[in-house]
């Protein structure tokens, strides 16, 4: 396809898959696509591992990166003692998180252990963490380096520079692809409230034209509630050039996601998401469930990045061990990031599945479009 996207890395598609599984990341790079790999909670010893599998499996196709290196986090003056790390949350917090495990009927004897584990992967917010992951990354062929969470510090575009690789933010306004405008960033990608994940409050619809308006011909990639090619097709017809999808691939065959959630989300409607605070500090959209629910209706007010992710992720994910295993109760709990996209996301595919109908329909919407202008 003709898009700036394809020719800058050069791929066939233009449709990028933001994934937290390396065999997602491997497969849609070789379908024609690209993936890019969320790397957040790894220390610098294990993203070397999954880079390297990733490098063994693409049969050299591109392929990026997303870490998010915050500009505002409790850890941003430097490393944290983890214990005093610990101690930064109210013990209101923990307690609520405990209460609604024991409601569902799950043991809460080891959550603490587990909040201790989980602090080995948050040194990567600190400068220091920061730059080891970058120069960690910089020894395998990434091709594009994405910062999730405002405009990449300038040590992380220097590097990038530096090393050949592009660099691309995630938006939410016309105010914040400005910002990232006058920073130098190679891609933009216009994230719309539907999204999965942290997210803002616009919608792809108007988000993606807005940011087009402002990008002063950096290429925008549109994200948020996409999970067909003809939504693709329309977001291009807008100025886009090419889509970030990242909750199609969720209920995919190689998806890191927990099967019983896998299930929920095929289930599930448009409406069954929320945009709350309670699982990482900052507004993120994840299905809902009793645990999203009460966190909104009844649990105290989240905490700033890490310290909500302290108390929430180690729990949610005895949830989905526990849902797995055939615990009702956890079962019942369990949630996990996704957008609204999830309506429309009602079978298991494989990755390549995927890539291959979104190439289809992204034709059918583009003959029908031909065939409204007489063309």
């Amino acid at each position: 396809m003709k898009s700036p996207i394809c020719d800058m890395f050069g791929i066939e598609f233009p449709l990028l898959a933001f994934s937290h599984c390396r065999d997602v990341v491997a497969a849609v790079s070789k379908a024609g696509g690209m993936g890019v790999f969320g790397a957040v909670n790894h220390t610098p010893e294990q993203l070397k591992e999954e880079l390297t599998w990733i490098d063994d499996h693409v049969d050299g196709k591109p392929y990026g990166l997303d870490l998010i290196v915050p500009t505002k986090s409790v850890l941003q003056a430097g490393p944290v003692d983890e214990q005093a790390l610990l101690g930064m949350i109210p013990a209101e917090h923990k307690d609520f998180a405990a209460k609604l495990l024991e409601d569902g009927g799950v043991s809460t004897e080891d959550l603490d252990e587990s909040r201790l584990d989980h602090t080995h992967f948050l040194s990567n917010l600190t400068p220091d963490g920061a730059t080891t992951a970058l120069d960690t990354a910089f020894e395998h062929p990434v091709k594009l380096l994405v910062n999730a969470l405002g405009v990449p510090p300038q040590m992380m575009i220097d590097k990038a520079r530096a090393n050949g690789v592009k660099v691309g933010a995630l938006v939410g306004s016309a105010a914040h692809a400005a910002k990232q405008v006058e920073a130098g960033v190679d891609v933009l990608i216009a994230a719309g409230g539907e999204a999965g994940g942290h997210c803002g409050e616009i919608s792809t619809l108007v988000l993606v034209p807005e940011v087009v308006r402002v990008a002063q011909g950096t290429p925008v990639l549109a994200a948020g509630g996409i999970a067909t090619g003809s939504q693709m097709a329309g977001l291009m017809a807008m100025g886009a050039a090419g889509a970030w999808c990242g909750s199609v691939w969720l209920t995919s065959a190689e998806a890191e996601t927990s099967e019983s959630v896998k299930d929920k989300m095929i289930e599930a409607s448009s409406a069954d998401t929320v945009r709350s605070r309670s699982r990482t500090g900052k507004p993120s959209r994840q299905l809902k469930s009793p645990w999203t629910e009460a966190w909104e209706t009844e649990g105290p007010q989240a905490l700033p990045m890490p310290l909500q992710t302290l108390v929430s992720e180690p729990a949610l994910r005895k949830l989905d061990k526990l849902a797995d295993g055939g615990h009702e109760g956890a079962r019942e709990l369990a949630t996990y990031w996704v957008g609204q996209a999830v309506g429309l996301m009602n079978e298991k595919e494989t990755s390549g599945q995927i890539v291959q109908r979104f190439k289809q329909e992204f034709a059918e919407a583009f003959e029908q479009l031909s065939e409204a202008i007489g063309a």
